[in-house]
């Protein structure tokens, strides 16, 4: 297998990129818990601290977090070995799963009257989220949090009420919480796994040819002789 990009980086940079030479040795179970507790409080309380505190934000009427996050806070945190945890998912995932769930209820918003629209937003959520189910496995990006993100659109006023502003607040949440799960989860453990895609498994090593059976020279002669 190739060595990975990240090597020919500094170790103090690529450490903190999810590099390590060798494996790392697996944390005990009560070490696992601990980090996962103290990374999810600290990555989750930093989103929602700007969101919360930022007068840019809270002037547009941004919710503290996303729902979906508290999820996604799962995966990046405490299975953080997982492919679903992994940046790419976790970014493209919830970006694309953000915009097909405004696209579709904006289509739904298209009704003749709000009654009508309001009547038929369960459809709008259900839709969004089995095409963002779709997408994700086209990409290669599945992060199961995300199916929350398409839904969120159609279901809540408060998002539905950011419109096209839902689309940078989502990609601004999503790079913040990977920023702090690079930070915090590679002080005692590993993330990520990978960047764009899995490690090809190695190569089997080739399987020598089986070594001629030795042929008895008297069995030979005497089926020469038989022949004659």
């Amino acid at each position: 297998m190739p060595p990975s990009r990240l090597s020919r980086l500094p170790p103090w940079i690529s450490h903190w990129l999810g590099y390590r030479a060798k494996a790392p040795k697996p944390l005990p179970t009560w070490q696992i818990a601990a980090w996962s507790f103290i990374t999810a409080f600290c990555g989750l309380s930093v989103v929602q601290g700007l969101f919360n505190y930022s007068h840019y934000f809270t002037s547009r009427h941004v919710p503290g977090i996303v729902a979906s996050y508290g999820a996604s806070a799962v995966l990046v945190f405490g299975a953080i070995e997982s492919p679903l945890a992994q940046p790419r998912a976790l970014v493209f995932g919830h970006f694309f799963s953000a915009l097909i769930g405004v696209c579709i209820t904006k289509l739904f918003s298209l009704m003749p009257d709000q009654a009508r629209f309001e009547s038929l937003r369960w459809l709008a959520a259900s839709l969004s989220t089995a095409t963002a189910i779709v997408v994700m496995q086209l990409t290669g990006t599945t992060h199961p949090p995300a199916g929350a993100t398409a839904l969120l659109p159609a279901t809540n006023d408060e998002i539905w009420n950011l419109s096209w502003y839902f689309l940078p607040v989502v990609l601004l949440s999503s790079t913040m919480l990977m920023c702090c799960a690079l930070l915090l989860n590679n002080l005692q453990r590993r993330y990520p796994v990978f960047w764009i895609a899995p490690p090809a498994p190695p190569k089997p090593a080739a399987t020598p040819a089986p070594a001629p059976l030795p042929v008895d020279a008297s069995a030979e002669e005497k089926l020469s002789e038989h022949s004659v």
